[in-house]
């Protein structure tokens, strides 16, 4: 039987098809009987998230078509929520947390549904795409990771990269080619050397709050403590190698998907650019930006260039 949430509006002419139901004049509005209302809150959810904490992110995904922009969006939901928890809780025991979370999030998977709106959102898209589970199970391992690692060496850091962010590279890459296995399989290298790039930007950008506010050291063979410019050179060397891999599987993006990925590796090409032409000590004291206007330009070159097939 539905529930009556209290919610009364006058109306004339309505059913009970339209999920109301009519006394005279008065339109009683039975709300929550229909699960597509709430997958529709869930996913306003997710998109909320994305674009409170990225507005650069958002407008990339607002650049996709229409049909892949929900998905995306419930995906970096999922990726943000287990970030805050390793990041942000810090008066809390984040490890019960995450376990929780965790689990949380197995239990949705296999149930298609949750009451926790964004992964209620997330497994509709895992289980529309058929993501494949072991990507999920490697980035809760790199946040599990996050959890007590402080120093990586290379075997450790490239576990981290790949769970932390190539695997959300493959999630992202199932939406975008909307089940063709083979166009999956070919962009697969690329969209891992994407994630990659934009994983180790963030992690030069944000060396004074990791290395300073997490005592987080990512990089191997690097002590942020007398950062030299050959540091930071052999860095942004490995950064460009993953650039330059991951640009010509995004000139072989599905069209639907071509543009607003393109636009994303410009603003993460932009924002690295910037930070190499930083002396050392500058990274260390200042959190790089894109202002707004540059972000505004870079999405209008883009465009031009994506018309005229100068990708």
């Amino acid at each position: 039987m539905p529930v009556l949430m209290g919610v009364l509006q006058i109306a004339i002419g309505t059913s009970k098809a339209d999920g109301c139901h009519k006394v005279g004049n008065i339109k009683y509005i039975y709300a929550m009987t229909n699960i597509g209302l709430f997958n529709k809150i869930s996913e306003d959810c997710s998109r909320n998230t994305t674009e409170n904490y990225s507005t650069s992110f958002s407008s990339a995904i607002n650049l996709l078509h229409k049909s892949l922009r929900q998905p995306i969006h419930n995906i970096y939901g999922f990726v943000r929520f287990a970030d805050e928890i390793v990041d942000t809780f810090h008066e809390h025991d984040k490890t019960v947390l995450l376990r929780e979370f965790k689990q949380a999030t197995y239990d949705a998977i296999d149930r298609g549904i949750s009451i926790n709106p964004i992964l209620h959102s997330f497994q509709r898209t895992v289980n529309a795409y058929a993501i494949d589970r072991k990507l999920i199970d490697a980035f809760l391992l790199s946040m599990e990771m996050d959890l007590s690692k402080r120093n990586y060496d290379q075997t450790t850091y490239e576990a981290y990269i790949y769970g932390s962010a190539e695997v959300v590279g493959l999630m992202c890459l199932y939406v975008f080619c909307e089940g063709n296995g083979q166009v999956y399989e070919q962009l697969r290298p690329a969209a891992k050397s994407l994630g990659a790039a934009f994983q180790k930007v963030n992690f030069l950008r944000d060396v004074k709050a990791d290395y300073v506010g997490l005592e987080r050291m990512y990089f191997p063979n690097c002590d942020f403590s007398n950062f030299s410019s050959n540091n930071k050179q052999a860095i942004e060397a490995d950064i460009q190698k993953d650039f330059d891999a991951a640009y010509n599987g995004i000139l072989h993006l599905p069209i639907k998907a071509r543009f607003g990925v393109y636009v994303a590796y410009k603003y993460y090409l932009s924002l690295f650019r910037k930070i190499k032409k930083m002396q050392p000590e500058k990274v260390l004291e200042t959190r790089v930006r894109i202002p707004d206007y540059n972000k505004l330009a870079i999405v209008l070159k883009a465009k031009l260039r994506y018309q005229l097939n100068l990708l």
